[in-house]
């Protein structure tokens, strides 16, 4: 009597190539996916250093006081309307005043038209590091606002670009509630 036979165990070459081949397919895929969604993690980074940028830099006019005159006036304190100024202030900066020099800023519509084209500098001039790709540009507008009339609220408009067409557009508003206030 013939002894039974054994059963064959493993797979056979097809079986595993077949194996081989579905598996790479599936691990290419994912690995797919994995390389899209690292290449697309930098991109919010960048929108929120733009977003940080626009924030600090609207933050930075809302804070200037909104005066009939301009506060190198002598009449800025008394002022109850811009024909009672010798220097009434007005959408732009004055002659010679810049962001960053001497004489500064010292008014929210001083900031109309300003930008930094070639990177980000603080208040007083120096370029901050790592946001040498950014720019930024400042837009002030009187506009009225629901109950408030145009001479007393001002739209500011922050805009900065980033690396990979990241664009941040910020708008914020300053009324004109204190408008003595110099300081």
């Amino acid at each position: 009597m013939r002894p039974p036979a054994k059963l064959q165990a493993g797979f056979t070459l097809i079986e595993l190539v077949v194996f081989i081949v579905i598996v790479s397919v599936a691990l290419a895929g994912v690995l797919l996916v994995l390389t899209q969604s690292t290449a697309g993690s930098a991109d919010p980074q960048l929108r929120r250093q733009a977003l940080a940028i626009a924030e600090s830099l609207l933050e930075e006019v809302q804070l200037m006081p909104f005066t009939y005159c301009d506060p190198d006036d002598p009449a800025v304190d008394t002022a109850t309307s811009a024909a009672a100024c010798a220097i009434p202030e007005v959408i732009g900066p004055e002659a010679g005043e810049t962001r960053t020099g001497s004489p500064q800023f010292d008014n929210v519509n001083d900031y109309h038209a300003y930008s930094m084209p070639a990177g980000i500098s603080d208040i007083t001039g120096t370029a901050i590091a790592g946001l040498g790709a950014y720019s930024a540009s400042i837009a002030v507008q009187a506009m009225a606002l629901d109950t408030v009339p145009a001479s007393d609220a001002l739209r500011i408009t922050v805009t900065v670009n980033g690396p990979g067409a990241t664009q941040v557009k910020l708008e914020g508003w300053r009324t004109r509630y204190a408008p003595n206030a110099a300081f």
